[in-house]
């Protein structure tokens, strides 16, 4: 085994490079540490200093001693936990001499592989919106509600923000900017429950303050859902504690969490008070640049408490959904009954007692918090939230979290063999699939999934086109939490239909961002954080939702083979979809061509032509290859319809069979702007804006990736350059089979030269800033197409890190990115696994990233189990039924429950 030890010496780090399992001979680097630099600068230094050695883990000779970590060391006056460091920065496991010495080096190498591979941690205390980000990335859920990982002594300031969100639950307030009156609809960020602290001999609660806290631990253990955070405690006063906080979500019983909290004083006896709260005071306040609204969402109406339990009950504001939480406060070790004392203020009610404590030993209470709304439960709230309290316990709970997500990583597990870090952050992604769902499964929540989860406020909590981005992952392994999110969209189709209507148009047409009701949410200002100023916002004139909602439609029912759910639903929303873009279409009878006016593509950086009198862009080439496509599907799938479930859903639609003629003639015509060289234009006009320098708009501003921000600063629009936010054109690319796009382009009759897709790629790549992560998805996925894996790893890398490291410069705080989750787990399995369902028959056509050395998951595809195990020139297949697939262009019969093995390449 290829290791390399580290000591740490008073400013220097010392390296033995080993090429036979940390004995000699070594090679011996010395690092000396500047304290000028970063930590995490200096630590690059290592790796510049092992440059093109092979190294499979690395040693730490003198760590110091912790129970929450053993590669923890001291440097120039700081502690890092270099082992965590070491593991992301270079993808190999990190162990502690002194375990190498006790049960070998081969098997603690492989132990601490598989921690890291099941573990989110963090070392240190942060602040501002690195810890927010944290808290974000730590967030424990169920698809019911979404809590945060803030500490649980913390109350929201700059540092600290422990929200708490339920799936629905809206409200929208009103507030005057610059004498316009501005409404605004957000996920409500309910009353803090999950705040416990301390205090000792009587003194202030205990508050989370960087000069009382020595050690700062936080751990998610992804194969439980349990989140566990150690403090080591030092007082002003000189009191010493350990304090760990075990936080957990019932899964099934979605009402639910629980805390387990632990004190335990180490050189004092004397008195500890311990005090438990739901604070009802609480704002939205966890997205800076929605300071300027109106922020209090709820009113508090009723506070009581009985023995050991508390409750506190509100109502929203304007959507006035009720609200109760309880919580009650148990201990094995203290008799909290006769000593719990209740006060209430401000809008927050509180349980305190007093023990008397001893040096040494420890002192265990768990608080068990249940949330009931009036948006999903008819029953009497108050009594509802009782009964759930007395049935709920930290042990029931623990014991729910742990079945429920084995059976997850049983089901939908991705495992990556030989990359520690993507199989990490793999499981990462997939937890916070589940975080953000799980109880859409019920089919009792009337919900979908927002772009940032239940994790934050960013994006006021709505819905958009990400869903799409998410859909196949839930579709594959949770259909019903994938027919939720569409039954949501069902349920709201008659606003859909409103909408158009305000507009001027017909069928339905579905907003850009969409809350409790399905109206459109969209703002027409937005804060520009760069110039301060109140830019116009027409992003609302991204139309291509309403295509996305189709296309799920159509690929749930394609991967579930659920044809009830088109024949009750899913046809009367294409039909009205339909309907929406053939109001849409304007014909122009000298070009004998069909125009849509008025639109956006995804790009968002593009919202209206320079010095045009329209609003908007006309021809979006993504929208009008998926029109033409979604046209030809939708007549497709009409044909093969029974005639009764055709006119019922044309009697609810609104339709007849007149508009299958209009659409076929529009999928025919429909214009797009393509030059000499076989460039689809994004949109018409596009090759006319004026060229960006970028390389000059780097030097200047460094990260332009909101370049359109920095040009509006500089009194510039966006709107006069041929500069993209995030892929547009080839979008469609993305979402459809390339052949199907092609049949697409062939029927619009235009004809593209041989090396067009290349042509094409290069381009709109050389003018995409990525200041969308969900960019660096979609640009992935086509160089790999295209036959450019290096660039496709480092945009899937980038992507699959984006929330780890926040990489925007603190998005993550404000909630974690949920379609570019779901999208990276596509990416693994249909482009590098190869594995895909959207054509006539299961094909697989692998094409593994080199450091991977095998990928092995499970998919369900119309009613068939599959396990995939993939390596680099053969894979094996089983299925739970008879059925054949597709590898490298060549069937092959698959028998049940026989695993077949076939080489390719």
């Amino acid at each position: 085994m290829r290791t390399f030890a580290i000591r740490a010496r008073d400013g220097v780090m010392e390296l033995n490079y080993s090429e036979n399992s940390n004995r000699p001979p070594f090679r011996k680097f010395m690092i000396t540490y500047n304290p000028k630099f970063s930590i995490g600068d200096n630590l690059e230094n290592i790796k510049a200093a092992l440059t093109g050695l092979p190294i499979d883990a690395a040693i730490i000779e003198n760590s110091l001693n912790y129970e929450f970590s053993d590669t923890i060391i001291g440097i120039n006056h700081q502690k890092i936990d270099i082992g965590l460091a070491i593991a992301n920065m270079m993808n190999v496991p990190v162990v502690n001499l002194q375990t190498v010495k006790e049960i070998g080096l081969e098997k603690a190498v492989e132990q601490k592989a598989e921690y890291l591979k099941w573990h989110l941690d963090y070392y240190g205390e942060y602040s501002g919106k690195r810890n927010y980000g944290q808290e974000a990335m730590l967030t424990i859920g169920n698809g019911y509600f979404g809590l945060r990982g803030a500490y649980v002594e913390s109350t929201a300031n700059k540092d600290n923000y422990p929200g708490m969100y339920v799936a629905g639950v809206y409200n929208q307030l009103t507030t005057n900017i610059n004498g316009r009156d501005v409404v605004n609809e957000d996920l409500v960020n309910l009353p803090n429950a999950q705040y416990i602290s301390f205090g000792v001999d009587h003194q202030q609660p205990f508050t989370i303050k960087k000069e009382d806290i020595q050690d700062i631990y936080r751990s998610l253990n992804l194969k439980t859902g349990v989140l566990t955070t150690t403090l080591h405690i030092q007082l002003s006063t000189g009191h010493i504690l350990e304090v760990r906080a075990t936080k957990v979500a019932n899964m099934t019983n979605w009402h639910r969490y629980s805390i387990k909290y632990e004190l335990k004083p180490i050189n004092f006896s004397g008195s500890l008070q311990l005090y438990s709260e739901i604070d009802g005071s609480v704002i939205n306040g966890n997205v800076d640049r929605y300071k300027d609204f109106n922020q209090k969402h709820i009113d508090i109406v009723g506070m009581s408490a009985h023995d050991n339990q508390i409750s506190l009950s509100g109502q929203t504001k304007t959507s006035k959904v009720d609200f109760v939480i309880n919580s009650k406060l148990t201990s094995q070790t203290v008799d909290v009954q006769k000593l719990i004392d209740t006060t209430t203020e401000n809008q927050m009610i509180r349980q305190s007692l007093s023990i008397n404590v001893e040096p040494g030993q420890s002192y265990e209470f768990e608080k068990c918090v249940t949330i009931f709304t009036s948006q999903k439960s008819d029953d009497n709230l108050e009594t509802a939230a009782q009964n759930e309290l007395n049935d709920s316990s930290l042990e029931d709970t623990l014991a729910d979290s742990k079945k429920f997500w084995g059976n997850v990583w049983n089901k939908s597990d991705i495992q990556i063999q030989n990359d520690i870090t993507s199989q990490k952050l793999t499981r990462v992604n997939i937890y916070h699939m589940l975080v953000t769902s799980a109880a859409l499964a019920s089919g009792k929540l009337d919900s979908s999934v927002g772009a940032r989860g239940l994790h934050g406020e960013a994006y006021r909590g709505h819905i958009f086109w990400d869903v799409t981005f998410d859909l196949p992952f839930y579709a594959i392994h949770y259909p019903a939490i994938a027919k939720q999110c569409l039954l949501y969209r069902y349920n709201r189709i008659g606003e859909a239909r409103k909408y158009a209507t305000s507009e001027d148009k017909r069928g339905a047409m579905y907003p850009w961002q969409s809350g409790m009701y399905g109206d459109e949410q969209s703002q027409f200002v937005h804060l520009n954080p760069v110039s301060g100023e109140w830019d116009p916002d027409n992003s609302r004139l991204q139309r291509h939702v309403s295509l996305s909602v189709a296309y799920d439609v159509i690929n749930y029912v394609h991967i579930t083979g659920d044809h009830d759910f088109m024949q009750k639903y899913g046809l009367e929303m294409l039909l009205s979809i339909c309907k929406f873009w053939v109001s849409m279409a304007d014909y122009d009878k000298s070009a004998d061509r069909y125009d849509i006016r008025h639109v956006m593509g995804p790009d968002e950086f593009h919202e209206e032509y320079p010095n045009a009198d329209d609003h908007g862009l006309t021809n979006n080439a993504y929208t009008n290859i998926m029109v033409s496509w979604l046209f030809d599907k939708v007549a497709g799938l009409v044909a093969n319809q029974k005639a009764a479930v055709v006119d019922s859903a044309n009697k609810k639609a609104g339709t007849d069979n007149e508009l299958l003629d209009k659409m076929s003639d529009i999928a025919h015509k429909l214009r797009l702007d393509i030059n000499e060289e076989g460039i689809i234009g994004q949109f018409s006009g596009y090759f006319n804006l004026s060229k960006l320098n970028f390389d000059s708009y780097r030097k200047k501003y460094g990260d332009i990736s909101r370049i359109d921000r920095l040009l509006k600063g500089e009194g510039k629009s966006p709107d006069s350059y041929q500069v993209a936010k995030q892929a547009d054109t080839l979008m469609a690319y993305y979402v459809l089979p390339f052949n199907e796009v092609q049949n697409v382009i062939t029927r619009l009759g235009y004809e593209l030269p041989a090396n067009f897709f290349t042509t094409n790629l290069r381009f709109y790549l050389d003018r995409t800033t990525h200041g969308s992560t969900l960019s660096r998805i979609v640009y992935s996925v086509l160089d790999e197409m295209d036959g450019n894996m290096d660039q496709s790893w480092q945009l899937f890398s980038t992507a699959l890190f984006s929330d780890y490291y926040d990489i925007q410069g603190g998005t993550t705080a404000e909630g974690i990115h949920l379609g570019v989750m779901g999208a990276t787990l596509e990416i693994e399995t249909k482009c590098y696994g190869g594995v895909r369902f959207d054509t006539d028959e299961l094909s697989i056509n692998p094409h593994l990233p080199s450091l991977w050395q095998k990928l092995s998951f499970k998919q369900t595809y119309q009613g068939i189990n599959y396990k995939f195990e993939i390596a680099h020139h053969r894979l094996i297949v089983t299925a739970d039924k008879d059925t054949h697939v597709k590898v490298a262009d060549k069937a092959y019969s698959i028998s049940k429950n026989k695993p077949t093995e076939i080489s390719y390449k």
